[in-house]
């Protein structure tokens, strides 16, 4: 996804499911002016900013998947098998 970024654009990591050996052209980054920042700990205030984000439609979460929390097994094997893009998300009933 790295070169879809627009010029001087950002992008953050955080987490690495697909280990922690991954292979990019390094002069994407150079060529195209980019910045990449690790994200482990996330400043006060971020998480809130980003819920407003989603609820106002401005940033769309992708999802790979969704399984009701019966199937977690299922998600957990499903996270495992790193083939997805986006969250697998476990839901509860209410």
């Amino acid at each position: 996804m790295i070169e879809v970024i627009t010029n001087g654009g950002r992008y953050v990591c955080s987490g690495a499911i697909a280990g922690p050996i991954v292979e990019f052209d390094l002069r994407t980054f150079d060529l195209h002016d980019l910045t990449f920042t690790g994200a482990t700990v996330i400043p006060p205030g971020i998480f809130a900013r980003l819920v407003g984000y989603i609820e106002r439609g401005e940033v769309t979460p992708v999802l790979a998947a969704t399984f009701p929390l019966q199937e977690l097994a299922a998600a957990q094997h499903a996270f495992l098998l790193k083939q997805h893009v986006g969250n697998i998300v476990a839901t509860v009933r209410e």
